[in-house]
C-alpha cells in the first residue's frame, strides 16, 4: 500500500473504513479533505493535496469532474478539469494531478504571486448509477499564505552594469574583506620570525668562525 493511498484511508471517516460495522449512508457520508492552511514564498510553488469520499454507486462512466474555487465557498472557479478551463490569473501556472484508481489528487500553483494569497476550495462532480449527478465541495477549504521572497540587494557598478546579489553573497564578501588583512598580518609575522631566525643563525656562524 503506497503512502498516498494510506493517507487517503486515514482521512476517511470511521463509517467508510473497511473495519467499520456502521453502514455507509449516501445521504450523509460524503465529503472532501484538504489541509487547513499552507504557506509558500512569493515566486515559489505550492501543492494542495485533497481526497474525497462518498457512498454512491458510480455509473459505468462516472464523468468525474474536479473544479477549484477561490476566495470563499461560492467564489469564482479558477480551474475545471472537464471543461479544461483555467482562469486568466493562473494561465501556465496551475496544474492538477489526479491519481488513477484513487479518490485523491494534487493541485499545484507555480510562480506564486502575492495576489494568489486566497482560500481555495475543491469541488467534485460525478455521475452515479441510481442517484444521478452529485456535486459536493470542501467547506473550510485551504488558506494559502504567500510569504516574502528572499531579500535581494541591487548594486550598480558604472553607468551600465547592474549586479544583483543576495544577503548571503554580501556576508561572504564581508568575510573575505576581514579575512584578507588577517592573513596578510599573519604572513608578515611569519616573515619577521624567519628573518630574525636567519639573522641570529648568521651571527652565531660568524662567532664560530672568529673562534677558529
Amino acid at each position: 500500500m503506497g503512502p498516498s493511498l494510506l493517507l487517503s484511508l486515514l482521512l476517511l471517516p470511521a463509517s467508510l473504513q473497511a473495519d467499520s460495522s456502521k453502514e455507509c449512508n449516501p445521504n450523509t457520508d460524503f465529503g472532501i479533505n484538504q489541509p487547513a492552511s499552507l504557506s509558500a514564498p512569493e515566486g515559489g510553488s505550492t501543492c494542495i493535496f485533497f481526497s474525497y469520499f462518498h457512498c454512491w454507486e458510480l455509473a459505468k462512466d462516472p464523468r468525474l469532474s474536479i473544479a477549484i474555487k477561490r476566495r470563499d465557498f461560492h467564489g469564482e472557479v479558477i480551474y475545471n478539469s472537464t471543461q479544461r478551463f483555467i482562469h486568466k490569473d493562473y494561465k501556465n501556472r496551475i496544474s492538477l494531478d489526479l491519481r488513477q484508481g484513487q479518490n485523491s489528487g494534487t493541485l499545484c500553483i507555480q510562480n506564486l504571486r502575492k495576489e494568489d494569497e486566497n482560500r481555495y476550495f475543491c469541488q467534485v462532480q460525478v455521475e452515479t448509477l441510481r442517484d444521478g449527478k452529485k456535486v459536493w465541495q470542501s467547506i473550510p477549504g485551504t488558506k494559502l499564505t504567500i510569504t516574502e521572497a528572499a531579500q535581494m540587494t541591487t548594486i550598480t557598478k558604472g553607468p551600465t552594469t547592474t549586479v544583483t546579489t543576495t544577503t548571503r553573497d554580501m556576508n561572504m564578501e564581508t568575510m573575505v574583506k576581514v579575512a584578507l588583512p588577517v592573513a596578510m598580518f599573519k604572513t608578515a609575522i611569519l616573515g619577521l620570525v624567519v628573518y630574525l631566525w636567519w639573522k641570529r643563525s648568521k651571527e652565531e656562524k660568524s662567532q664560530w668562525l672568529s673562534l677558529e
